[in-house]
């Protein structure tokens, strides 16, 4: 960052081929894939159907993709002659439904305890038992196609209430069907998460529980047939002792010595997998770890709660956290830790590109964050920070480029993109959105992966932060995990109840829409992990809020749970004010779950009413132009409903008028996919914003756009323009780190895994007239705090409910007369103690704000706003920017004078 502030070695680099490359298929949010994509990728599906960038884990470190579990689990039924499907679902205690058509047919279900099931001559052989099903006549109960409603149709069967159940599923298990002449029809696997949940749903402990002489350990894994907990002598160290578990009900436990504490253990898992059709002994993390070793290898049995973890006064941070009244007060600003320090020389070297970087509180960074926050920014939304695959932990073995020879090469020179893909498998960059344990801080961002350290050193930097007036927002991935299957070290939950955690399709594969391993929120257990999970962050790391990657693949009951879960804690008993802690995240509406198949999905229309935020592509395209996989030179900065409603808060009952004149709400204006534009029900339920990480950084977006010719000045000025829509909106703004001093990433959308090269926050463009200088960062700089000020200058800027909206905003360059380009939009408060309104603003009662994209100045009278005694924002006036202060009103014609792309901001002031 001190780079960009100081501006003093602008280094460029040009934009190559493969870094224009984009996907032709339309998409919410997102980007294209790097070129040359990384081997064993498989994001792109994701990515073109509707959303986000998405780095699944790389092959290297995940030698078992879900392709290469299929390809094994196919090799091992051609050697076993069984079946690798699973088609019929197990839903309840007592019911089992497959999608069968004939109504002659039965059904038996068979089971061996030790898979040695196979198919021959069209019969099977191996199993341990065989229980005729009873056909049902029903369809299955409501609570039932509520929960898996994409099997609504299919069929039932009951299981004999002699059965045991319990142990039944700890086997290999099939359903084979016969015919009415008892001949052999078909035969599948079964999907147990149904039954799991209706005879094993679990509130109680889970994972290590302290008290002052032992430690209780507790699994659910109740399709394992036995589990021990193996104690290691360190992080690296030799097997101390393995301890046997007991089951009750699913859930395996043992008491052991208060002296096990700061010990590394796994557990040792004996259980049926589907992937292999084996028995099979799995090592595994325990899911509610709170302490790892380097790269998750073994489980830190740490108390989460000692004093030795805390960093000083950390009790007391909550009585210092920056003051937050309502959450429309909230502006985001979304931060790579990696990026934020990896080149700040003002850092100490051992802490650049971690977590105690933040703690550096005369950093170039800090600094930069410290104005910002002065200016009235509230949160820094940090990029995945938990425990994910992609980057080693152990900084030994890390591999770096040579900045200082990349440098020296031609700006458009392929060879700095050949040199950082040559090592981008083994360097410290990645965005993270590859997740293993979701519980544990990312060793790679501390000083020392293996103990303590990851611990204080995350605690340290919410403090820190929250000290310079900054909350901090925690990036979550619960909708997929890194791997799958019973062997690799990134591979947990799918070890220890194999099929459970993750979606699976009608033939039982595992569901890859969200980059791949996608997990199932619909089933108890994982909907419980997430809020567990999001309680411990909250409590044990005083997190002030969360971003949910992907929320549309989340069920609403999750995220509604999750909310109440987190608003019920108290300052008092928890050490968290849980009502101040904020829930958003992507509602794009794509894969299984598209429409509600897989059960009432948090998209971002479902999500209406619920006060948690989802991401605003309306006004992200509008402003932009098309959208991110469309063409990148379609225009943006459209002054249609899009934008309007955007503005507005995407309210869905906020009415507007066409340019026909016709007066319609934002849920009666659709979008290309037919998608209503306006959709919220409260101005805290959108994220407007024009760039994040997983598009082009906003300059970038601004040069693809603009015509070549166009001047730097001019690229500044529609660089501001776009903030400055984002800043003045009605909801809650977000941008990306370095838009506000005209960060490139050479136009690469899809930056996750660039290295820091790419992703350095500094301009690369190749083309010397898109040079920026140090005078027009500065001056981007000084406007971006300029309009943050602006904001916070009243609260007509950042109305909180739907009724206020509606009543006080307006918009007046509208129906068949407007002027193009020019959006005219006012908020009114009380004028008199007489006003039915209630006054918000001791300061000002009226405020304008002026949006002119044209390229010249804009003279429009507005009839409307005539006679108000309105007069350029303080701000403006003082501005460093020579063009804004030109701004003017005549009150007698209403009539505006605003210069060429500017956003101007008129204010009433009180008597």
């Amino acid at each position: 960052m001190q780079m960009l502030l100081h501006a003093n070695s602008l280094l460029l680099l040009a934009p190559t081929t493969s870094r224009l490359s984009a996907s032709a298929s339309p998409g919410r949010s997102g980007t294209a894939r790097p070129l040359p994509p990384p081997q064993g990728h498989a994001h792109s599906a994701r990515a073109a159907a509707r959303g986000t960038r998405r780095p699944p884990a790389v092959a290297a470190a995940s030698p078992r993709t879900p392709m290469a579990v299929g390809e094994e689990c196919a090799a091992a039924v051609a050697s076993q002659g069984f079946v690798s499907d699973a088609r019929a679902y197990w839903v309840t205690r007592s019911l089992i439904a497959w999608n069968v058509n004939d109504q002659d047919t039965s059904l038996f279900l068979y089971a061996s305890r030790d898979a040695t099931m196979h198919v021959s001559d069209g019969a099977i052989h191996g199993y341990d038992s065989k229980i005729e099903l009873e056909p049902e006549h029903a369809s299955l109960p409501d609570n039932v196609a509520e929960k898996f409603p994409f099997i609504r149709s299919y069929r039932t069967f009951r299981v004999p209430s002699s059965v045991d159940v319990a142990s039944l599923v700890k086997c290999q298990l099939a359903v084979a069907s016969y015919d009415a002449h008892g001949r052999h029809q078909d035969v599948t696997g079964l999907q147990l998460p149904g039954v799991l949940d209706d005879m094993f749903a679990y509130t109680g402990p889970l994972g290590a529980v302290f008290s002052d002489k032992d430690v209780d350990l507790y699994l659910w894994a109740p399709t394992a047939q036995d589990v021990r907990v193996c104690f290691y002598d360190g992080p690296a160290g030799p097997l101390l002792q393995t301890v046997q578990l007991k089951e009750l009900n699913g859930v395996w436990s043992v008491t052991v010595p208060r002296y096990r504490e700061n010990q590394y253990y796994l557990y040792e898992v004996k259980v049926y997998h589907p992937s292999t059709s084996q028995v099979e002994k799995c090592l595994a993390d325990d899911p509610y770890a709170r302490g790892l070793s380097a790269n998750g290898t073994r489980t830190w049995l740490v108390d989460i709660n000692s004093e030795t973890l805390k960093p000083a006064s950390w009790d007391e941070l909550s009585d210092e956290k920056p003051n937050l009244e309502s959450f429309s007060d909230i502006s985001i600003y979304e931060l790579h830790i990696r990026d934020f320090s990896a080149h700040d020389s003002t850092v100490d070297c051992n802490s650049r590109g971690g977590f105690r970087a933040f703690t550096f509180q005369d950093s170039a960074g800090i600094r930069h964050l410290r104005k910002l926050s002065a200016a009235g920014l509230t949160h820094v939304h940090l990029l995945p920070s938990f425990h994910f695959a992609s980057v080693d932990d152990n900084k030994s073995n890390w591999k770096f480029v040579d900045e200082a020879q990349l440098a020296k090469l031609p700006p458009g020179s392929d060879e700095q993109q050949a040199a950082i893909v040559s090592i981008q498998q083994e360097d410290p960059y990645n965005w993270g959105y590859d997740p293993v344990l979701w519980g544990v801080p990312k060793g790679s961002y501390a000083s020392n992966p293996d103990g303590p350290s990851r611990i204080i050193e995350y605690r340290q930097m919410v403090q820190a932060l929250n000290r310079i007036g900054l909350r901090v927002v925690m990036d979550v991935v619960y909708n997929h995990l890194d791997s799958s299957g019973p062997f690799g070290v990134s591979s947990v939950l799918d070890k220890i109840v194999p099929g459970y955690y993750l979606r699976r399709n009608v033939n039982g594969q595992i569901e890859n829409s969200a980059a791949m391993n996608n997990t199932a929120s619909e089933h108890f257990m994982v909907d419980r992990l997430i809020v567990d999970d999001l309680l411990n962050w909250a409590i044990n790391y005083k997190v002030d809020g969360f971003r949910f990657d992907l929320m549309g693949h989340i069920m609403k009951s999750t995220m509604i749970r999750a909310k109440s879960a987190i608003r019920s804690l108290t300052r008092d008993v928890h050490g968290v004010d849980g009502s101040k802690i904020y829930l958003y995240g992507e509602g794009w509406d794509f894969g299984e779950v598209a429409q509600n198949k897989r059960g009432i999905n948090a998209s971002q229309i479902n999500m209406s009413g619920t006060g948690i935020g989802s991401f605003n592509d309306r006004i992200r395209d509008s402003v932009n132009g098309g959208n991110p996989f469309g063409n990148p030179l379609q225009q943006g900065f459209s002054t249609g409903l899009f934008l309007e409603i955007g503005l507005a808060g995407n309210l869905k009952d906020y009415v507007l008028r066409t340019h026909t004149g016709e007066a319609k709400k934002g849920s009666d204006i659709y979008t290309f996919d037919g998608s209503p534009v306006g959709y919220t029900s409260s101005p805290v339920e959108t994220i407007n914003y024009v760039s994040a990480h997983d598009n082009e950084t906003l300059f970038d977006i601004v040069s693809i756009k603009t015509p070549i010719g166009l001047s730097i000045d001019e690229k500044c000025r529609i660089n501001h323009l776009a903030s400055s829509m984002i800043a003045l909106s009605q909801g809650i703004p977000f941008f990306h780190a370095g838009d506000e001093i005209l960060r490139s990433k050479s136009l690469d959308r899809d930056s996750y895994n660039s290295g820091d090269w790419f992703n350095k926050i500094k301009p690369r463009l190749e083309n010397p007239s898109f040079r920026p200088l140090k005078n027009h960062i500065l001056s981007v700089f000084d406007n971006f705090v300029d309009i943050l000020k602006i904001r916070y200058s009243s609260p007509l800027f950042r109305l909180s409910t739907a009724s206020d909206i509606e009543q006080r905003v307006r918009f007046h360059n509208t129906g068949p007369s407007m002027v193009p380009g020019v959006i005219v939009m006012s908020i009114k408060d009380a004028q008199n103690e007489k006003c039915k309104m209630a006054q918000l603003d001791k300061n000002f009662s009226y405020v304008v704000t002026i949006f002119n994209v044209c390229p010249h100045e804009v003279s429009i009278e507005i009839h409307d706003l005539a006679s108000l005694g309105l007069e350029l924002h303080p701000i403006q006036v003082n501005s460093s920017d020579a063009l804004v202060r030109q701004s003017a009103y005549e009150a007698s014609k209403g009539r505006f004078t605003v210069p060429r792309r500017t956003t101007a901001v008129f204010v009433q002031p009180r008597c």
